[in-house]
């Protein structure tokens, strides 16, 4: 993660959560994940993806990389989409 750091303040304490999320269709034509960089600030790894199923919503496994106050913002961001979030998202540790 130290190649990491130039992405963040050196103030900043970089942590990374791993988090599972089930996206509506709703949301199947919109940048959600895209946006976890570019408003949030995040950098994300999609560890597994199901795409498809009932209603072709989707689902996904993610690791975010950031510091704790972005990566509330991020879950702040999926709940208010109603994107359903399992795991315990704490920015201060790995969820899992």
């Amino acid at each position: 993660m130290n190649k990491l750091k130039h992405r963040f303040s050196e103030l900043d304490s970089v942590t990374k959560v791993r988090i599972k999320i089930k996206v509506p269709q709703t949301y199947q034509n919109e940048p959600v994940l895209s946006r976890l960089t570019s408003e949030h600030g995040l950098i994300f790894n999609i560890t597994k993806a199901i795409v498809g199923g009932k209603n072709q919503e989707y689902w996904l496994d993610l690791e975010l990389i950031g510091t704790p106050k972005q990566i509330e913002s991020a879950i702040a961001y999926l709940l208010k989409l109603q994107v359903k979030i399992w795991g315990k998202p704490n920015p201060d540790g790995d969820a899992w």
